[in-house]
């Protein structure tokens, strides 16, 4: 299926390992042009070059994306570069787990700042661009843990906010052109993440955890995040906006 991404231009947060190196990835293989951010600049510069191997057109932009300056700077770099951005992939995020009565008023607008306002703030600001070329796609990466119990209360809060914002904004710029949504994934493993850490230090404890919480017997995979992200940045999803899909082979318990 031809997806129609062709010399399109993607900006992807969070873009040196894991889900969001995956999706640059895989936005290439179908022959987007990638504007890449994060915050360790050896890593997303060696990513860079594994993008740029697909033939396509890329950007490094290295800073805190947790930031209203880190945002901007990434953002006007990628509008100087090309002039556009056809689709916006929030993946930066993370979370901290410590009890709820531990959670200083600081650590939760840490975690805010991590996930929810680094996608608004990114968001807000490729919004005149999208609005001026009359369309483009809007992707946040949540969790599961957005659309029922799991997790630190501090990230079960913003990512359910971050689906939240998706379909309210959705609905708010849907007569112009441009579509919103939510991916929501489960437990995904790859090298240096928290999943492969705790495998590594617990892996009786993880092999339990697999048995009980993961039907397919296995964690998910980036590339599988990516499949999804990439076919919503596509105009194949035309009609597809407001929505939030989880990805999670089934570990989710919400029956909707």
């Amino acid at each position: 299926m031809d997806l129609g991404l062709k010399d399109k231009v993607a900006l992807v947060t969070g873009s040196s390992r894991g889900i969001g190196r995956s999706i640059a990835l895989g936005l290439a293989e179908e022959g987007c042009h990638v504007s890449l951010s994060a915050r360790g600049e050896e890593r997303l510069l060696e990513t860079e070059k594994e993008v740029a191997q697909k033939g396509v057109e890329t950007l490094a932009t290295a800073g805190d994306l947790t930031t209203a300056e880190g945002i901007e700077r990434v953002v006007e770099a990628t509008l100087a570069r090309w002039g556009r951005i056809d689709v916006l992939v929030n993946n930066v995020g993370g979370s901290v787990w410590n009890p709820f009565d531990d959670v200083s008023d600081d650590e939760w607008l840490h975690v805010f700042n991590l996930n929810m306002f680094a996608a608004v703030r990114a968001t807000r600001a490729v919004l005149p661009a999208m609005r001026a070329q009359e369309g483009g796609s809007i992707i946040t990466i949540s969790s599961i843990f957005g659309r029922e119990a799991g997790g630190p209360a501090t990230y079960n809060a913003t990512k359910a906010a971050e689906i939240s914002m998706g379909k309210t904004l959705a609905k708010e710029v849907a007569k112009t052109g441009i579509r919103v949504n939510t991916v929501a994934p489960g437990s995904v493993i790859f090298p240096g993440g928290n999943w492969q850490k705790r495998l590594d230090a617990d892996p009786e404890g993880i092999g339990k955890f697999i048995e009980q919480e993961l039907p397919a017997g296995r964690f998910g995979k980036p590339e599988e995040i990516a499949d999804v992200v990439v076919f919503l940045s596509s105009e194949r999803a035309s009609w597809v906006t407001g929505a939030c899909i989880n990805v999670d082979g089934c570990q989710s318990r919400s029956l909707i």
